[in-house]
């Protein structure tokens, strides 16, 4: 299925990683201690579970990162949608939010989506950035493009940071 992804530029290309300029672009979060039943509440929203049960099409990729002991989890919404059109969340555990646009370092890679692997390609990238003198601006982003079912080596998971990019 062709999802609709967030806009980036790529502004520099290397063996491991790729720096990329995204856009401000409005999402929807929920912040949780654990991320059990943040998907679900993120999936009844766009199901239509907002204030004018509108349906909304799923978007790639799926971010989760970790701060201040808190998991959020972040559906992009499409690019149809701004400020004064966006639904509001029925759910109250349910945000809108705008992600103010800048560069982010990302290295790509295959496999399950688990904690393991994002945690190996996160360090890869962290050390990476570290040599080349480029200064990482958040905490690890988990960004992930294949539902569950897609087979493994067919998957494109992402570990990405915000970072410091003239």
């Amino acid at each position: 299925m062709a999802y609709e992804e967030a806009k980036y530029d790529v502004v520099k290309s290397t063996e491991v990683y790729e720096i990329r300029k995204y856009s401000d672009r409005l999402a929807v979060q929920v912040v949780k201690t654990n991320q059990n039943n943040s998907f679900r509440k993120l999936f009844n929203y766009i199901s239509g579970d907002n204030e004018t049960k509108e349906k909304i099409k799923m978007t790639t990729p799926v971010t989760q990162a970790q701060k201040e002991g808190n998991i959020t989890m972040q559906f992009y919404l499409p690019e149809k949608f701004n400020k004064d059109n966006v639904p509001n969340p029925s759910s109250s555990d349910v945000e809108i939010i705008n992600i103010e646009g800048g560069y982010y370092a990302v290295i790509r890679y295959s496999g399950r989506a688990s904690e393991k692997n994002f945690i190996k390609h996160k360090v890869i990238l962290e050390n990476q950035l570290k040599k080349d003198n480029i200064l990482i601006l958040s905490s690890a982003i988990k960004a992930t493009y294949n539902s569950p079912f897609t087979l493994p080596m067919l998957r494109r998971n992402e570990a990405m940071f915000k970072v410091n990019w003239k």
